[in-house]
């Protein structure tokens, strides 16, 4: 399978937008601008392949929140938020619910070309295991049944402490297990686990 994804950039200043721009050209990247988050969201096709470098602050719908809604889709474009001084912990926050990285402004176009990179790997990867179901399958194989049951409540969007209740055991225990299954599965983000999971479902 021919791997070409795009470069999506949505930032609400059309000189970032189109320095942006320039600099996926210059590199042989295809990419696509979007001036807001709601324009984004009403062209995209989760099935395209690529990455989305994404401003944190914006008019109407934040970064944030378009990030938010990504992950309640269930989509697994990589997301690399451009943050100012001020918006840091909230870059890591969103890291922490599945984005893949943040750069701070001012920052250099190598910095910014390094993580579009690794975002795209991770893109690349993900895709491709989601579309091999036999190694899907067999990395499935590899879960212990508790391992399985903790996927199950979290791909159906119970949060850990809530699995941990369920399940009798600590909300530590819950974390490892879930590390784990991201480990075996190869699963990148959440949003990645849970389109695995759903294919796994298919698949049975």
């Amino acid at each position: 399978m021919k791997y070409e994804p795009c470069v999506y950039i949505v930032d609400d200043d059309d000189a970032v937008r189109k320095s942006l721009g320039l600099l996926m050209k210059s590199v042989g990247l295809e990419y696509r601008g979007f001036e807001s988050a709601g324009a984004f969201l009403e062209a995209y096709d989760p099935a395209d392949a690529g990455c989305l470098v994404l401003d944190v602050r914006m008019a109407g719908m934040s970064g944030i929140d378009l990030h938010k809604e990504l992950l309640d889709r269930h989509y697994i474009i990589p997301v690399i938020f451009i943050t100012g001084h001020g918006d840091v912990n909230m870059a890591v926050d969103a890291m922490k619910s599945g984005a893949v990285d943040f750069i701070q402004k001012p920052f250099s176009d190598q910095a910014l070309l390094d993580r579009v990179n690794h975002a795209l790997s991770m893109d690349k990867d993900g895709r491709k295991t989601l579309a091999q179901k036999d190694e899907l399958e067999r990395r499935s194989d590899s879960l212990t049944p508790r391992e399985k049951e903790v996927m199950e409540l979290i791909v159906d969007g119970h949060p850990n402490k809530v699995v941990a209740h369920r399940l009798g055991i600590s909300e530590r225990t819950i974390e490892i297990h879930r590390s784990r299954v991201m480990k075996k599965l190869g699963a990148n983000s959440l949003a990645h686990l849970v389109r695995m999971a759903v294919r796994l479902r298919e698949t049975h």
